[in-house]
Order: structure tokens, then C-alpha cells, then sequence
């Protein structure tokens, strides 16, 4: 498709998917074509052991304007997101989940939204039609975030939304090797608004993300967009050296002052470890640090493309 004449790139990574992907693509052109005929939607499978890629090429013969990329293994959600976004070429992205929650109907009301004056629109879920584990799991994840990352996360806002061509361009920038794709556009710090959406429901299936995978995804945030916990390190063992200092006064004190002895050989086990067990414990933040920062330096690519399906003039496989 000639670029120049996209108006809308739809990004739509994909793992475990294949019950949706047909209603998806059906639901995605009757409402597309209510704002543009030049639209383009690109699924990215993100290594996906059901019959996904099938369904996916199956529309893409079915309708030039379905593009799909399939990687060569799993590298994650955000990685997929990635590898849609270098490949877009739209004037306008949005980027949405495969499995229905995110309702492509709501897209008309982004699109308005954003046609207003703005390069940012977020998706906000009025009711989250999640299980019950899965909604405080999420809102752990995301306090966990609150605390250790600068800017305040939405529990209610996810990847959905739409973003300009500019907003687009600067994302395709960065290449860290962690990455949460709402984080990153909110650190660009374009103008953004917010548009309340319906949440669907999940018909069948269940969310790839369970807890630790969130739990590891969080960590992985923080250490690539945070030095705070390294603050911490620092702050605790200044407390802790001066809380040391005045218990060491007040010992000196008692003995000189009164003649009390300093009794407690547990007292001083139970300290040491309780030292090394902290000297540890940061030396294992301060050994994830420098992990990120191996893993930069390897340069790496971000995805490896095994396939491409869609219309002709696809660009060549970057594999970036």
C-alpha cells in the first residue's frame, strides 16, 4: 500500500488469539471504514503455538490491508508492539489488544478525540470486565509502579489508544530492551486526553499475564526507567549507619556514665545478619542494574521476524 495515502495503521500483537482474530478483523473494517477507506491493520505474532499465523494469512489474502509479521519465537507483548509500530506507516497508529477486551468500535471515538488537537489518546476503561485475581493483581503491579517509577501510572489505562505520526516517530527511537509501551509514550510527553471506553469481556481463554509474569514485567520497568531503587539503597543504609551511630552512643554512655556493661551476643548475631542480609540484598539491585546495562551493550537485536504476509511493496524484513 502506498503509505502516503494511509490514514490509520491498527497494531495488534498477538499470542493465543485465534478464537478472536476473525471477528476481530470483520469488527476492525466495519468500523474503520466509517473513518477512512486508507487503513492498514498489522497483527505481529508474537510466536504463538495455536493456529494464530493461519487465521492471519488467511485475511491477509482476503484483504490487502492486513498485514501479518510473524516472529521467530515469543519476545513478549511490548516487543510485538514494537516491531507493528517500525512497521506502520499510517498518519495515525492504534494500538489494541487481541483478544476483544478493547473494543474496536471505540476506535471512532479516539479518532475524534485526537482530531481535536491532540497526539495522545489513552483508552480509559470505564468498568474493567476482568476476574477478580486479575484486577488486584493488576493494581499491585501498578502501585508497585507508582512507587518506584517517576510519573503516575492509570490502572485503568492499557496499551489502546491512538497516537499521531509524530508521537510515533519518537517511540521508534527507543530501543531499550525493557519496555511497557503506555510508559513510553507518557515519558515523550506529548499532549494527551483521555476518553472513557467500554471494556468487553473475555468470551474464552484466559490473559498470558499471570502474576509473576507481571511481577517480573514491573521489575523490569523500574530498573530501565528508574534509579530509585538504587535512592533507596542509599537512604536505608544511611538510616541504618545512623541508627548504629546513636545505639553505639547511648552504650558508650551507660558505661561511662553509670558503669553498665554491654551484654548481648545475640543481640550482635542477630545484627550481622541482618547487615549482610541488607549489603545482599543491595548488591543484588545494584547486579540488576549492571545486568541491564550488559544486556544494552550486546546490541541485540529487539525481534527476529521469521515471516511476513500482507500486500505487495511490504517493506524487507528489518529484524531490528
Amino acid at each position: 500500500m502506498n503509505e502516503d495515502k494511509i490514514d490509520i495503521s491498527v497494531v495488534i500483537p498477538v499470542y493465543k488469539n485465534e478464537r478472536f482474530i476473525d471477528e476481530l478483523v470483520s469488527r476492525l473494517q466495519v468500523t474503520l471504514t466509517t473513518i477512512t477507506n486508507d487503513f492498514e491493520i498489522i497483527f505481529v505474532n508474537d510466536g504463538s503455538p495455536d493456529n494464530s499465523w493461519e487465521l492471519i494469512k488467511g485475511n491477509a489474502v482476503n484483504d490487502p490491508r492486513v498485514t501479518g509479521i510473524r516472529f521467530a519465537r515469543n519476545f513478549g507483548q511490548h516487543t510485538a508492539i514494537t516491531a507493528g509500530v517500525d512497521y506502520c506507516s499510517g498518519h495515525w497508529l492504534v494500538v489494541m489488544d487481541g483478544d476483544l477486551q478493547d473494543r474496536p468500535e471505540e476506535i471512532t471515538k479516539l479518532y475524534q478525540k485526537a482530531r481535536e488537537g491532540y497526539d495522545v489518546v489513552f483508552a480509559r476503561r470505564q468498568v474493567r470486565k476482568d476476574k477478580f485475581f486479575k484486577k488486584i493483581t493488576s493494581k499491585l503491579f501498578y502501585k508497585i509502579l507508582d512507587r518506584l517509577v517517576d510519573g503516575r501510572t492509570d490502572p485503568t489505562v492499557a496499551n489502546f489508544g491512538i497516537y499521531s505520526r509524530k508521537v510515533v516517530d519518537y517511540f521508534k527511537k527507543m530501543r531499550e530492551r525493557s519496555r511497557l509501551f503506555p510508559l513510553f509514550i507518557r515519558w515523550l510527553g506529548f499532549k494527551t486526553a483521555y476518553v472513557v471506553v467500554k471494556h468487553g469481556e473475555r468470551t474464552s481463554g484466559k490473559s498470558a499475564y499471570n502474576f509473576s509474569k507481571k511481577i517480573k514485567l514491573a521489575l523490569d520497568t523500574i530498573i530501565s526507567m528508574s534509579n530509585k531503587p538504587l535512592s533507596l539503597s542509599i537512604k536505608l543504609g544511611f538510616i541504618i549507619a545512623l541508627i548504629s551511630f546513636l545505639y553505639g552512643l547511648i552504650l558508650v554512655i551507660r558505661y561511662l556514665g553509670w558503669g553498665i556493661p554491654v551484654l548481648g551476643w545475640t543481640s550482635m548475631m542477630v545484627s550481622i545478619y541482618f547487615l549482610g542480609g541488607l549489603l545482599l540484598s543491595m548488591a543484588g539491585i545494584l547486579g540488576l542494574y549492571i545486568g541491564k546495562i550488559f544486556d544494552e551493550v550486546k546490541n541485540r537485536p529487539l525481534y527476529v521476524i521469521d515471516d511476513i504476509v500482507g500486500p505487495p511493496g511490504l517493506p524487507e524484513v528489518k529484524n531490528d
